[in-house]
């Protein structure tokens, strides 16, 4: 029974092992800090170089028992667990920040003592050389994570830029794009006014917009007046140029062409409507009416007949007198003759 009790125990211990080398696999080095000035700080406000730690699951995942250290050393094979573990920082437990949950991160302070809290590690971090630091798993054995840090500027850092901590990417970060405790890629919403007014701080661009916007409005409106002004001028010239050149007369013209036409029109009709009695008189009409428009007898202003002088001669009495009247010759005057009454029988 105890044999059977012992094997179940050891296929139950085989069968974690994969599972927690997954595990171990989901937490990464996420970023790293060695000459840290002004930027992030302790609980006791001191400036320490630090490390962070980023969970890269969906699931939970407890990160105490596991080592942190910047001794190359540990990489010989021949070492022994003990001995590698000497050189080393062991993550404490007792703390529920390191439990952490889908993609939360935890910053690790170096160059401390553990004494002043669960998150400070005795880990050299030497800014003056090239860092290696690593992470190992809980048995000191399986190496997780590593990364060799250059030699960076005051609060500078050394950031894993791919999302999901898979992808062995990494970049320097100035001090203002420094990222601890949260994901190194963050996507910020700025609106335009945000922008404009980080940009512009002291107001000049609103100024010279606002100058130029007016200064383009007062172009336009001056445009505008221009050359509303050369139409009036041309429209004033056209007018004069129309009261001088015959144009108005030849408008008459027509006019009265049409009143002509129209009339003939209305005469024809009423001449079909006799039919054809008098037709020659109206024909005669037209005939005349149209001979006076080609004689240019009648102004071509409606409503005002002109009438032209044209010595005829029908005026002249003694003409008339000596053509229709023949010379009366003096007659002696008799006595009437008495008609004769016929007798009655």
């Amino acid at each position: 029974m105890n044999k059977f009790g012992l094997l179940i125990g050891a296929l139950a211990v085989f069968t974690a092992q994969p599972v927690l080398a997954q595990m171990d696999a989901s937490i990464k080095l996420n970023e790293v800090m060695t000459n840290n000035s002004t930027s992030l700080q302790d609980e006791y406000g001191q400036h320490k170089a630090w490390v962070e730690l980023a969970n890269i699951s969906h699931s939970t995942y407890n990160i105490r028992g596991m080592y942190i250290t910047t001794d190359r050393s540990v990489l010989d094979r021949n070492m022994s667990v003990p001995e590698r573990v000497k050189r080393m920082s062991i993550i404490p437990s007792g703390d529920e920040r390191t439990n952490l949950s889908g993609h939360q991160h935890l910053v690790l302070f170096l160059n401390s003592q553990p004494n002043l809290g669960t998150l400070h590690l005795r880990v050299n971090a030497d800014v003056t050389q090239p860092l290696w630091i690593a992470l190992y798993n809980g048995n000191a054995t399986q190496l997780i994570d590593s990364i060799t840090v250059p030699v960076l500027a005051q609060d500078q850092s050394l950031a894993r830029i791919a999302s999901n901590g898979t992808v062995a990417d990494w970049e320097v970060k100035s001090a203002d794009r420094v990222t601890p405790g949260i994901s190194n890629v963050t996507t910020v919403s700025e609106s335009k006014v945000e922008k404009f007014k980080r940009e512009d701080p002291y107001g000049f661009g609103m100024s010279i917009m606002a100058m130029g916007i007016v200064f383009a409005c007062l172009a336009l409106l001056w445009l505008t007046f221009s050359l509303f002004g050369m139409f009036m001028r041309h429209l004033e010239t056209a007018k004069k140029v129309a009261q001088h050149h015959p144009i108005k007369p030849i408008t008459k013209t027509v006019e009265m062409t049409m009143e002509v036409g129209h009339k003939t029109g209305i005469i024809l009709q009423d001449g079909l409507k006799t039919k054809g009695i008098d037709r020659e008189v109206y024909m005669a009409v037209i005939g005349m009416a149209l001979k006076q428009y080609e004689d240019d007898v009648h102004d071509v202003e409606s409503g005002i007949i002109t009438i032209k002088p044209h010595e005829t001669g029908w005026d002249d009495e003694y003409a008339q007198m000596t053509h229709f009247h023949e010379p009366v010759l003096p007659t002696t005057h008799t006595a009437p003759k008495i008609p004769t009454v016929p007798e009655m029988r």
